[in-house]
């Protein structure tokens, strides 16, 4: 909702525009919020541990990146 707010003449879906990183990031976090899910792991537990988890991920992500066009 809010990135439709932000971007309102965009067409699609927010991940029509992401980057491959953050499609990466999105795909990975879906998955383990599967896994906390079956593990029973409390909602708010979840987004505490997903969230640590992207910026993370996202750090990395984008470090391999620079580290690539560097070379």
């Amino acid at each position: 909702k809010q990135w439709r707010e932000v971007n309102p003449d965009l067409k699609g879906n927010i991940r029509d525009y992401a980057t491959i990183n953050e499609l990466i990031c999105l795909s990975n976090m879906e998955n383990l919020n599967a896994v906390f899910i079956n593990e029973k792991i409390p909602q708010k537990e979840q987004l505490i541990k997903l969230n640590k988890i992207a910026i993370q991920q996202m750090s990395i992500l984008q470090d391999v990146e620079k580290r690539k066009l560097l070379k």
